[in-house]
């Protein structure tokens, strides 16, 4: 029996797990919600998440977790063979952490500001947004001054939210690969991983779904 984790494919964080999953070689049960429809909001699944967001990890024990970072922690920390994705050691832990944490207050923010002005009929984002996402960019670009990781030269499950999370606001506010090379280079070896095609998927009906807003 697999551990479940309800999911909608487009989602960044949904994303993010997948990856994880993947590089840890283990098999999720997924189910699928659609979220358009609400399935999120209906009783049975506010019973499991009373936040009701996406994705929540169901385990074959019947731990349930939720929020990305803290599914992605909690797999590497029962199902990894070792500790790279997710130190133990205290200073690169602390590391990984920080990056954790400017995923969700910056980057998969900064997605979620801009997407909603698509579902009010804006054909636009407005400049402060895009101001916002090159900050975003810019601080990446820092982090990775000497580094082939976000959190060193090995690959943590930080990277995995912040690659899911900045190739989403990319095709939002393309990242000007002459302004942010060590951002681009890094999508690109991102891209090289040989379990990487498994944030392809969600990546391309994340774009499909912006594409259909801004025709609508």
């Amino acid at each position: 029996m697999s551990p479940k984790l309800y999911v909608i494919d487009l989602s960044p964080p949904v994303r993010s797990v997948y990856l994880t999953a993947a590089a840890l070689g283990i098999t999720l049960e997924h189910v699928e919600l659609d979220y358009f429809a609400g399935d999120h909001l209906k009783p049975e699944f506010i019973k499991i998440n009373p936040q009701h967001t996406l994705p929540t990890l169901v385990d074959d024990d019947g731990t349930i977790v939720w929020d990305s970072h803290a599914i992605n922690a909690y797999l590497v920390s029962k199902y990894g063979k070792d500790d790279s994705l997710y130190p133990k050691d205290f200073a690169k832990r602390a590391l990984v952490d920080q990056r954790l944490h400017f995923d969700s207050g910056w980057a998969f923010l900064g997605m979620r500001n801009i997407e909603p002005i698509y579902f009010r009929g804006s054909k636009t984002i407005p400049e402060y947004l895009k101001e916002n996402a090159n900050k975003i960019y810019n601080f990446l670009e820092t982090f990775l001054e000497g580094k082939m990781w976000v959190a060193g030269d090995n690959i943590t499950i930080a990277d995995f939210s912040l690659i899911s999370s900045i190739t989403s606001l990319n095709v939002l506010v393309p990242i000007d690969s002459g302004k942010f090379p060590k951002v681009a280079a890094w999508i690109q070896r991102s891209e090289q991983l040989p379990y990487y095609a498994v944030n392809k998927k969600g990546l391309e009906d994340f774009k499909t779904n912006i594409d259909n807003m801004l025709r609508a």
